[in-house]
């Protein structure tokens, strides 16, 4: 029993000597050994190889045919083919009722490929990734295939997953009292120093607790203090993406429980913004106090994410106002994750916060790539609105993300009255003309 005992401590002290030596200290100082790097160029040559006999054991299945191909256009342009098949023409002016059908047709194709909706579950692989969770179309291909996928789920939960969450816990707890004991210090120059270190220290080992490889693009960009940063929004780790290569002052609602603690931790050195929740339904009071602290340009830049809500990294759905209203300069920031390593989307309709972060550490690993765009103000002329959207269309032009106009709070809510309104306006200026529409009010 000595000698089980002896062997135990021998494992863990190994354990915690290679994690230290080769993980903890390279992350804290922003180091990189190279082992994540082959780490993720084995998975690519092993998914090649997977994708490869997929492809050869599915070439004979069917495949649906794509129901909108030979559709598009504009309202008036699909309603003309509708009539043309009409033995009597119709003037401009008339009502036919085949124009029904349009709106039939419409209402179909939204519930059948619904591009709002779609946003928020996951993305749809090409192929299978040798994840369990992703292998519903998927099923036995090859002796071979079956052996890698076993192997594979006994290296993420039996190796990587008791690392990832030391790392994570260690992480944490460091973030809590590093930030903690800082902030009992009184020189305002020297705590500021401390606490970005502190920050920078413990956000990059949760990072290689997440096997994170990260590639920023055009640093000449990164965010300066007093600025804003916003950027497209996938998962709550997106915040340990960013703050891995520059501190941000984090804007939230006040938690309790472990979540408040590290909150309130965090606070102590640097100067995040909490609201209660009674705050967060002020929209004046939010906006007066991130005014005063972008109005300090010694304050770190405020990181946002406007859309509100976490959209699966295939679109930039569009973006709240209100960021945009605060005045200063916008420093926009564009994530793209590669779905084939693991799902970096958090969909909190099915998953919890524990759930999805199990999730992410028994995955292969965290690939994303950050682009810095150049810094961006208002335009003379220029409302809130529109400044948002011309940030938006940025942001899913580097990223390579569909821009859409849909709010991303119909995870939750019905479409808004006005965007009915504007399919009505529509209809009637094509049948009564734009003239005639204006004298008659819509109900």
């Amino acid at each position: 029993m000595e000698d089980l005992w002896s062997i135990a401590v021998v494992l863990l002290q190994v354990w915690f000597s290679v994690m230290i030596g080769f993980i903890m200290i390279p992350a804290m100082f922003g180091l990189s050994l190279g082992v994540t790097s082959v780490y993720i160029q084995i998975l690519v040559k092993i998914l090649e190889w997977a994708t490869l006999r997929i492809e050869r054991g599915h070439r004979e299945r069917s495949t649906l045919p794509d129901s909108s191909r030979g559709r598009g256009g504009s309202m008036e342009q699909e309603m003309g083919e509708l009539r043309r098949y009409r033995t009597q023409s119709i003037s401009r002016g008339e009502f036919a009722l085949s124009d029904s059908f349009y709106f039939y047709i419409k209402g179909l194709e939204s519930i059948v490929d619904d591009q709002v909706t779609q946003r928020f579950s996951s993305e749809e692989l090409v192929s299978w990734n040798l994840l369990t969770r992703t292998n519903h179309n998927f099923h036995y291909i090859s002796l071979r295939l079956t052996i890698i996928w076993g192997l594979g789920v006994i290296i993420r939960y039996c190796v990587l997953f008791p690392l990832r969450i030391t790392l994570a816990i260690i992480g944490l707890t460091w973030l809590v009292i590093g930030t903690t004991l800082v902030g009992f210090l009184p020189n305002k120059r020297l705590k500021n120093w401390l606490s970005e270190l502190v920050h920078l220290m413990c956000y990059r080992i949760c990072a290689r607790g997440l096997s994170a490889t990260i590639q920023y693009h055009n640093k000449e960009n990164k965010p300066q203090k007093g600025g804003i940063c916003v950027a497209n929004h996938t998962s709550p780790i997106d915040i340990v993406i960013l703050a891995n290569d520059g501190c941000y002052a984090m804007v939230g609602q006040s938690h309790g429980g472990l979540m408040g603690v590290i909150q309130r931790s965090m606070v102590r050195s640097c100067p995040h913004v909490w609201f209660e929740r009674s705050e967060m339904r002020d929209r004046n009071a939010v906006t007066s106090r991130l005014r005063a602290h972008v109005a300090a340009k010694t304050n770190l830049p405020i990181l946002i994410f406007p859309e509100g809500t976490c959209i699966n990294n295939t679109s930039v759905m569009m973006f709240k106002k209100g960021s945009f209203e605060i005045g200063g300069t916008i420093y926009p920031v564009a994530i793209k994750y590669d779905p084939r390593f693991g799902d970096a989307f958090w969909n909190s309709a099915k998953y919890n916060m524990v759930n999805y972060l199990l999730r992410m550490m028994t995955s292969w690993a965290i690939v994303v790539n950050v682009w810095y765009l150049p810094p961006m103000t208002r335009r003379e002329g220029e409302d809130a609105a529109q400044f948002a959207n011309r940030v938006k269309s940025a942001i899913a032009h580097q990223g390579g993300l569909l821009d859409m106009a849909w709010d991303g709070s119909l995870k939750r809510a019905k479409v808004k009255e006005e965007f009915k309104e504007q399919q009505q306006k529509m209809y009637s200026s094509m049948v009564m003309g734009k003239k005639a529409l204006k004298t008659i009010p819509l109900a």
